[in-house]
C-alpha cells in the first residue's frame, strides 16, 4: 500500500462529531458472530447500524452537518434514500428547510420516509448521479446550501465515530471489509482505523455492476459510467465524488466487486443468522466473503452492517419472505 497522504478529516473533527451526535445513533452493538463465522469458515465481527430512527448509519454523519450548520439557510442535498432520510431528521429538530433530490426510480419506502421526516422531496433523473446534478443546479441559483455527501467533512467525521468505537471494543479483527459508495462511510472509518492500528487492511466493497468508484481508486484518475446495474442502490454510484477518491488513497488497501447474486445471498445469510434485514448496500461487506474466500481464508474480518430500508415487495423478492 503507497504511503498515505496527509488526510483531510482530523481526529480533532471526529471527537468534536462524537460529542455533538444525538445519542440515539451512538453506541450501536458491536460483536464477533459466531454462526455467521461458522457459515462463511472466516471469524467474521459485525458493527449494526440499523437500530436507529433512520435505520442505518448516515444519522451519524447528517446529526453532525446539521449541528454545525450555523445559518438558518436552507439545505438541499440528494439521496438515494438513507442519506436523504437522515438530513431530514437532522433538519426537523433543528427547524431548517430541507429540499432532498432523488431520482425517478428511487426506492418508495426510502421516498415516504423522507417526506414523513418533513423533507421536501424533488424528483429528477433516472438515477442518483442525475438527480444530485440537479440538486446543485438549483443551490446554485436558489443560494441554498448544497451538501455533498463523501464531500462534505462531516459525513466523514460521523463515520469515523464508528470506527472510535469499533476500537474500544474487544472484537479481533486484522481487516475491515466496508461498502463503498460516495465514500464517507470507508474514508471516515479508514482515517481513524489506520491511525491506531495501521496494520489493520482496509477492503472498499462494490457492486460489480456499479465500479466506478473501485475503477477511480485503481486508476489513478476518475472513472464514470452512464448507467449503473445493481439492486445496492445505496452504493449504486456512477459519478465519483473527486474529493473522496483522494482520501481513498494511502488508506484502503484493496477492494472486491461483488455480484448482484453474492448480495442477495449475503442478506439471506444476514437475515438467517444475525436475525436482522439487512439492505443491499449493508450487505456487501458480508458478499465480498462470500466473492473471495481466499482472499479472506484465516483472517478476522469486521463489516458494518450499515442500513435495513427495504420494500415489502423487496424484502418477499430477496428474502422469501411475507
Amino acid at each position: 500500500m503507497e504511503t498515505p497522504a496527509p488526510h483531510r478529516l482530523t481526529h480533532a473533527r471526529v471527537s468534536a462529531a462524537e460529542r455533538v451526535i444525538d445519542p440515539v445513533f451512538l453506541r450501536t452493538p458491536q460483536y464477533a458472530c459466531e454462526a455467521l463465522s461458522v457459515e462463511l469458515g472466516i471469524e467474521v465481527a459485525l458493527k449494526i447500524e440499523t437500530l436507529n430512527p433512520i435505520r442505518c448509519f448516515k444519522g451519524r454523519g447528517a446529526d453532525y452537518l446539521v449541528a454545525e450548520h450555523a445559518s438558518g439557510v436552507p439545505i438541499v442535498t440528494a439521496s438515494a434514500g438513507n442519506f436523504g432520510q437522515a438530513m431530514a431528521y437532522a433538519c426537523r429538530k433543528r427547524h431548517i428547510d430541507l429540499t432532498v433530490y432523488a431520482a425517478t426510480s428511487a426506492n418508495p419506502l426510502k421516498l415516504q420516509r423522507m417526506r414523513a421526516l418533513g423533507a421536501n422531496v424533488v424528483l429528477a433523473g433516472d438515477d442518483f448521479d442525475a438527480a444530485k446534478e440537479a440538486a446543485r443546479e438549483r443551490a446554485t441559483a436558489s443560494g441554498e446550501r448544497f451538501v455533498e455527501d463523501g464531500k462534505d467533512i462531516e459525513t466523514l467525521a460521523g463515520a469515523g465515530t464508528i470506527a472510535l468505537e469499533w476500537l474500544r471494543g474487544d472484537q479481533a479483527f486484522d481487516t475491515l471489509a466496508i461498502p463503498l459508495g460516495n465514500g464517507a462511510l470507508i474514508n471516515g472509518i479508514a482515517r481513524v482505523v489506520k491511525a491506531s492500528r495501521p496494520a489493520v487492511r482496509i477492503v472498499a466493497v462494490q457492486a460489480a455492476g456499479a465500479p466506478a468508484m473501485v475503477e477511480s481508486w485503481r486508476a489513478g484518475r476518475l472513472v464514470t459510467h452512464d448507467r449503473v446495474h445493481t439492486i445496492a442502490d445505496g452504493i449504486g454510484v456512477r459519478i465519483p465524488v473527486p474529493e473522496a477518491v483522494e482520501d481513498m488513497r494511502g488508506f484502503i488497501d484493496d477492494a472486491v466487486l461483488v455480484p448482484e447474486e453474492a448480495l442477495i445471498d449475503a442478506m439471506r445469510l444476514i437475515h438467517r443468522h444475525v436475525g436482522i434485514l439487512a439492505e443491499p448496500s449493508a450487505a456487501a461487506g458480508v458478499a465480498a466473503l462470500l466473492t473471495a474466500r481466499a482472499a479472506f481464508a484465516g483472517r478476522r474480518v469486521g463489516t458494518v452492517l450499515c442500513g435495513s430500508n427495504m420494500t415489502d415487495e423487496q424484502r418477499v423478492q430477496w428474502l422469501g419472505k411475507g
